[in-house]
């Protein structure tokens, strides 16, 4: 569905400039920008996915990833078509790289989405698989009936955005889990067709918006890990986000244009997860790999187990009130 965007200004000749994400594009007349799906017509801007969803599934949390955002929950997860990256790793490129006539989408209004989360049960919405920023229009739109009925609201993001819209949804936006590609900028100039800095800014102006934040590192062997990345975005992270942020360590599997680079190694993830808690980082997790303790929430203090994780199911077995059950620690879990 078509409808016209926000964040832009015209300039002479029709052409316009988009000021959604870190971009800026300037779009010539009858042109998209970068995302594929903000196109200026006679001088204006348009979104053309305002409510056009190519996938549409009921998920566990935990599968966004968030861990300390009302785990066991189940939210309504919603995505569209385009990016605004281009990263040769994608593992949703069927959708992020396509656009609005690529694809048979459904229409699901913003009152739709809301009455089909609470249909199915769900605590809240998240919508996620391609970029959500992109979708900016709609996305605000969701979010301002979802709060008026009781939902929570999830952005899995790459935090590609601008601090003005940013700013604005976040009135409305309870949870980010922001995808750090790379602690390296030539990687992200490389690999994802964008810019470090900015994602930097919006975990940081998203921790200070009171929007609760996660971070994951997809770990992509002889590409993005360095220890000494490795080390500067864990420091990176308690400085400016906080030792409380739980930090993603997720292994990478071939796809896309990375189909010759191997699967991270286990034991590889695990050393992140040692050299994230000796900078302080507090909860460190390791994902897309066999079960094991390292998906599951400990006190620091006393090592009580908070949550119990087996894959994308999760119980909360230590907390109350806020606190471990053992020691007294306050634990940051976000719970009914």
């Amino acid at each position: 569905m078509k409808k016209q965007a926000r964040f832009w200004e015209s300039n002479i000749d029709n052409i316009v400039q988009c000021f959604l994400c870190p971009h800026n594009c300037t779009i010539n007349n009858e042109k998209s920008g970068i995302c594929g799906v903000r196109k200026n017509e006679n001088g204006k801007l348009y979104s053309l996915i305002y409510g056009s969803c190519s996938s549409v599934h009921e998920d566990p949390i935990e599968k966004k990833p968030l861990y300390h955002f009302y785990p066991g929950s189940s939210c309504f997860s919603l995505g569209s078509v385009g990016c605004n990256f281009r990263c040769a790793h994608c593992q949703n490129f069927e959708i992020s790289r396509a656009t609005p006539v690529d694809l048979s989408l459904n229409e699901i209004s913003p009152q739709a989405a809301v009455d089909m989360a609470k249909k199915y049960n769900c605590r809240g919405i998240a919508w996620t698989y391609n970029e959500p920023v992109i979708w900016h229009e709609y996305c605000y739109d969701s979010a301002k009936l979802s709060k008026e009925a009781g939902l929570y609201t999830v952005y899995v993001t790459n935090g590609y955005i601008n601090e003005d819209p940013l700013k604005e949804i976040s009135n409305y936006l309870d949870a980010m889990n922001v995808d750090v590609k790379a602690f390296d900028d030539s990687f992200y100039k490389k690999i994802c067709k964008a810019r470090l800095e900015p994602v930097l800014n919006t975990c940081e102006i998203a921790k200070k918006l009171g929007i609760h934040i996660e971070v994951t590192y997809l770990v992509i062997p002889g590409k993005n890990d360095s220890i000494n990345d490795i080390q500067k975005f864990c420091q990176w992270v308690v400085e400016k986000l906080g030792e409380n942020t739980p930090v993603h360590f997720s292994r990478f599997h071939p796809d896309y244009k990375m189909i010759d680079v191997p699967p991270t190694p286990i034991d590889t993830l695990l050393k992140f997860y040692d050299i994230a808690r000796s900078f302080g980082v507090l909860f460190p997790y390791i994902g897309n790999v066999p079960h094991g303790e390292y998906e599951s929430t400990k006190c620091p203090s006393c090592g009580f187990k908070i949550v119990d994780r087996y894959g994308f199911s999760a119980k909360v077995i230590g907390l109350n009130n806020g606190k471990c059950k053992k020691c007294g620690r306050n634990i940051p879990i976000i719970t009914d």
